[in-house]
């Protein structure tokens, strides 16, 4: 695709310069950083006026959009989740921006709404954002988040009236919420005020995060402070009551891995008052621990210490010391232990992730011996609701083709199967999931390592030169699953295209090994296996380089904009999605300094070294042949994401369209869109998600020269 552009020049200030260990870095796009200057928000224009059109003015967007629309017009449920006297679930009738809560007296019964998050707003970018339910299910705390942002606010419903009380609270960033057993008040946390504005469009650092317990029907100010730690200013701090009321747990990160563990006896300490004593149990971040259950003050936890693919632990309150600690179900030698849930009083149902794909157990509470397993065709199981109060449990499984079936199980009637509860489905006449087909190959990455991948096409037709999509993100122990996406399916089946999955390391997909063989030092093994996929497909006649397109999101949009650096022929387009970008900078904005456990810390030689590397902005160039020229790109970003901050795009694509100005091999166009009050993804309403993805897919179809009459 030949495009002739002029981009808006970027004013390069070479006076700004640092030094990274003796070693001087130019930084000229350093005023990017300012999301309410006027000079960046000119820039921001003058890019949406060249990426706008040429998505918008192609005859095809129309037609891509009304198609999409029309898929993307199903119902959609999720897994009733019992809470006092009623069952809740979501449900979407199709097109509505914001998923509806509904409640029901019995399985039975007719669903009633119980709130709409569409009312809130006219556009749907008020999203709801986190909920819990008090012990009794009488109330419900709830947040809400607008344009895309990580700030919420919280709020508290009568379940019985549906009318909200008075309270409101505000500041509130990366926290839970959390329910003592009386139903009088919950744990949450926020941040101190700051200056500017908190609307998710700053960039300043999140830092000293405060534990609060909040009665209802009080207003903030009166809130209790419950726990703080002034001298680690990044620690953010989560909480959950024991199953049996008595015990606070809270942990305690830094980054995205690894956390220290506390508990407090809530009963022992008497009312809430002030800073509750805190009793440590785990001192060190060297592994992960996640609250399932407890057995008086016995408590199980998920862990990876000593279990790099993870395994339940017991520990005793009365007794917690590190070698008195006792395992429960012991770590699989292969298999991934994604998750556990405590149900009906005496059993645990374990999520493993065996080759990508789900499986579900169930084990004794008391022994930790198998009851049994659960079929599964592949899929992801992507939600869950059970509780130990009850005996009954829903799982939801998705997969490629397949956009959700809900089952229900009831332990009180062992000898039963499974049943499903709902199964959703498209209104798309002539679909049929028989006429796709999904292969997982394993194929060797640089360094002769296997690397799992998905791939997903019609059965149809022979191999040759598809189009492609080669999906990846490979970082922070998240595991790439089969998932349902219609943008996706519509690429596969109006395209005639190809959909590869490709489960590089740095993802959780094999447990701790894989996370630590894509981390820190080892981040160019993802990039690796990345570019090793391209050349499989191409190698085995899947599809030709010009026709591969790579995406990727947050750390996905790293994977990208480090692979369009390193190797641009292995691809014919990019689309590079709210990525980390500017690595040498990444640590000092917003949430930023948590991903140092994923990336390194430049402020570190051996890291600053690392990063400097592989850092996308940093390693910009000029094409010196056609054959290396960038591929045709597009670069996603939004202007209230506050986890991933749009500065990274921005320095991205000014240092690209300086790198390619008056070049006379790069012939692709490279194209920044900044889309307005969203954020980083969550929440995002449906018509921006509809937009989004025929954005995407009307770029594909000119970067990827696709014939097919859509």
């Amino acid at each position: 695709m030949v495009r002739d552009f002029t981009y808006p020049v970027a004013r390069r200030d070479e006076s700004i310069v640092d030094d990274f260990h003796g070693k001087k870095i130019a930084d000229p796009y350093r005023w990017l950083e300012d999301p309410d200057s006027e000079e960046t928000q000119q820039f921001v224009e003058a890019e949406n006026k060249i990426a706008q059109p040429f998505l918008e003015n192609c005859d095809k967007w129309q037609k891509i959009n009304e198609k999409l629309t029309a898929l993307w017009n199903f119902p959609k449920y999720t897994v009733p989740d019992r809470h006092g006297k009623y069952y809740f679930s979501y449900q979407n009738t199709g097109l509505q921006n914001q998923n509806v809560l509904y409640k029901q007296d019995t399985l039975k019964d007719e669903p009633t709404l119980f709130f709409d998050p569409n009312t809130l707003s006219t556009d749907g970018t008020i999203a709801l954002s986190g909920k819990a339910f008090s012990e009794d299910g009488n109330l419900l705390a709830y947040g809400l988040s607008e344009s895309g942002s990580d700030w919420i606010k919280i709020k508290i419903r009568n379940v019985e009236t549906g009318e909200d009380f008075p309270d409101l609270l505000e500041r509130v960033k990366f926290s839970s919420m959390t329910w003592t057993h009386d139903n009088k008040g919950l744990f949450y946390c926020r941040y101190p005020d700051q200056e500017g504005k908190t609307d998710g469009s700053e960039t300043v650092m999140n830092e000293n995060q405060k534990l609060y317990y909040h009665r209802v029907g009080e207003s903030q100010e009166k809130d209790v402070l419950v726990a703080e730690f002034p001298e680690n200013p990044s620690w953010r701090m989560s909480t959950q009551v024991s199953d049996c009321g008595k015990y606070l747990i809270v942990t305690i990160v830094k980054a995205c891995r690894d956390n220290l563990l506390y508990f407090a006896d809530l009963e022992k300490n008497g009312p809430i008052n002030g800073k509750i004593p805190l009793t440590p149990i785990v001192t060190e971040f060297e592994a992960d621990y996640d609250y399932i259950t407890n057995t008086g003050s016995k408590m199980v936890f998920r862990t990876n210490k000593n279990a790099p693919n993870y395994r339940l632990i017991v520990i005793d309150l009365n007794n917690y010391t590190e070698e008195n600690w006792g395992t429960l179900i012991e770590e699989d030698p292969k298999d991934v232990l994604d998750w556990a849930h405590c149900v009906d009083k005496d059993k645990v149902v374990l999520g493993y992730l065996h080759d990508v794909k789900s499986a579900l157990q169930v084990n004794s509470l008391e022994t930790g011996k198998l009851i049994r397993k659960f079929p599964l065709e592949i899929g992801q199981i992507v939600s869950f609701s059970g509780d130990k109060k009850y005996s009954e449990i829903f799982y939801q499984l998705v997969s490629f083709l397949t956009p959700g079936t809900i089952y229900r199980y009831d332990f009180s009637k062992p000898d039963e199967q499974p049943t499903v509860f709902r199964e959703v489905k498209l209104n798309l006449e002539g679909f049929d999931k028989n006429n796709f087909k999904v292969d997982q190959v394993f194929y060797p990455s640089r360094d002769g390592t296997k690397i799992p991948m998905f791939i997903v096409q019609k059965n149809t037709q022979p191999k040759g030169s598809k189009p492609c999509l080669l999906y990846g993100y490979g970082g922070f122990n998240i595991s790439l699953q089969p998932t349902f996406s219609v943008s996706l399916l519509f690429l596969i089946d109006a395209f005639d295209g190809i959909l590869a999955f490709a489960n590089i390391r740095g993802g959780g997909e094999y447990g701790e090994k894989w996370h630590n063989g894509g981390r820190l030092l080892n981040k160019q093994n993802g990039f690796d296996d990345f570019q090793a996929a391209a050349k499989y497909l191409v190698e085995h006649k899947y599809t030709e380089h010009k026709k591969i397109a790579i995406q990727g999101g947050s750390n996905g949009g790293l994977l990208v904009g480090a692979c369009i650096n390193q190797r641009p022929e292995l691809f014919g387009a990019a689309v590079a999605q709210v990525g980390v970008l500017d690595m040498l900078r990444f640590h000092k904005f917003t949430i930023g300094h948590a991903w140092i456990s994923d990336y390194g810390n430049p402020d570190e030689k051996v890291h600053f070294d690392n990063l400097y590397k592989f850092s996308p902005v940093h390693n910009v160039h000029s094409p010196n042949s056609t054959d290396n020229q960038y591929p045709s790109t597009l670069i996603l970003t939004a202007d209230h994401d506050d986890r991933v901050s749009p500065l990274h795009s921005l320095k991205f694509a000014a240092a690209l369209h300086h790198a390619v100005k008056d070049n006379e091999f790069q012939k692709n166009p490279i194209l920044l869109r900044v889309y307005s009050k969203a954020g980083h993804g969550a929440g995002k309403p449906t018509a921006k998600k509809i937009e989004e993805s025929t954005d995407i897919l009307t770029f594909l179809y000119q970067a990827l020269e696709i014939d097919a009459d859509v």
